[in-house]
């Protein structure tokens, strides 16, 4: 049965959550927090094994300006492309982050220790394009911890498969449905047999699959809302939950099943889902309510700032809060779409935005780099 999330104590929240098998990720990147020593410091006191980065949090961290002047100056010297000059920041945070995160990566056997990069958004839809990005970012960013995060797209998964097959390690990014999830899993399976066909270690190739949250209770409650009726408005911020419980439902079938076992034997290690957009958008709502409520052994939990000092400071972390709630999960999403709103519609809906919203950071944060290069006296394009 899942346990109740009151009443506990919130002191050592972050250490419980870890002991429940959950590894905490730092959802965020900057120069300043590697250069200051913050990124280090949370390491030692708030639990953290891992970072994940995308193009909206570098957009915020680069657009600034802040710790970045040096590089800019340097890049502008040598003429180069506002893209290279994008990709030699981007990485450089990248590189510095996992020789911070090296010892981790090495005391867990990589499982953590992780920090992710994105491929440029704007090839969501291309997959050639995606596998030669994915190569270049690994070769780029050149240490054993990094994860390349390719989008859960149609055109990616054939691209998940590709990289893994490669033997990079990847971070499957904005998952929405169910379905998009099985067939995620699918791909990183396949990429696995394609490793081992050319022989290589399955051990040191490791995968998350980033299961996004609080974006489909911000969706269907929108839509719940204007329903208004009591029915409806009693299934607000029932959504998001119920779907990550099914999706981890999913992830305990597949890695159970016949396929996985071969590979199993071959010293492969499961693609462990990743709860992603874990900041409650809703005030309305506990702000650990997506870390709290989503316990469950052998998963990953990346949280922007605000939520993991909020858990450190009141979470409540009571145990397993995901595995006895499967036919309750089934029974609020079928009641939600007994009201008329599709499931199917909200997820691809929220797919093709996350898409497009990454894609607007990356176009905000390469006319910002232009921006720069081009005050210091040469042209950025």
């Amino acid at each position: 049965m899942i346990k109740v999330t009151e009443g506990t104590a919130p002191a050592g929240a972050l250490e419980r959550l870890s002991d429940e098998g959950v590894s905490i990720w730092l959802d965020d990147l900057s120069r300043r927090r590697i250069e200051s020593g913050n990124l280090a410091e949370l390491l030692e006191t708030k639990h953290v094994v891992g970072v994940t980065t995308n193009p909206s949090i570098f957009q915020a961290a680069i657009g600034s300006g802040e710790g970045y002047e040096e590089q800019l100056g340097d890049l502008a010297v040598r003429g180069v492309t506002v893209d290279e000059a994008v990709r030699m920041m981007t990485t450089a945070d990248v590189r510095a982050a996992a020789d911070i995160l090296h010892s981790v990566y090495t005391s867990t056997g990589g499982r953590d220790g992780r920090v992710s990069i994105e491929v440029d958004p704007r090839l969501a839809h291309d997959t050639t394009a995606t596998i030669a990005e994915a190569r270049q970012l690994s070769w780029l960013v050149d240490r054993p911890n990094v994860m390349i995060k390719i989008p859960a797209t149609k055109a990616g998964l054939p691209a998940i498969t590709e990289v893994i097959g490669a033997g990079i390690s990847v971070n499957v990014t904005l998952i929405f449905s169910l379905e998009r999830y099985r067939e995620v899993m699918d791909a990183y399976l396949a990429g696995l047999e394609k490793a081992q066909a050319k022989g290589l270690d399955l051990s040191r190739i490791h995968s998350v699959a980033s299961f996004f949250v609080s974006r489909v209770d911000s969706e269907i409650d929108k839509r719940l809302t204007v329903l208004g009726t009591d029915e409806a408005l009693a299934l607000k911020g029932k959504a998001a939950l119920a779907n990550a419980r099914l999706a981890y439902e999913a992830y305990e079938s597949v890695f159970a099943g016949e396929r996985w076992t071969a590979l199993a034997g071959a010293k492969a290690n499961k693609q462990r889902p990743l709860w992603a957009s874990t900041g409650v958008k809703d005030p309305a709502y506990k702000d650990t309510l997506y870390v709290d409520d989503l316990v469950a052994p052998g998963t990953v939990n990346t949280m922007p700032e605000a939520t993991l000092n909020a858990t450190a400071d009141h979470g409540r972390i009571t145990g397993d809060t995901v595995t006895g709630g499967y036919a309750q999960a089934r029974a609020d999403l079928a009641a939600v779409e007994k009201l008329g709103i599709s499931y199917d519609e909200v997820v691809q809906q929220l797919e093709d935005e996350g898409v497009a919203k990454f894609a607007v950071a990356w176009q905000d944060l390469l006319d910002a780099v232009t921006k720069s290069l081009n005050s210091k006296g040469v042209d950025g394009e």
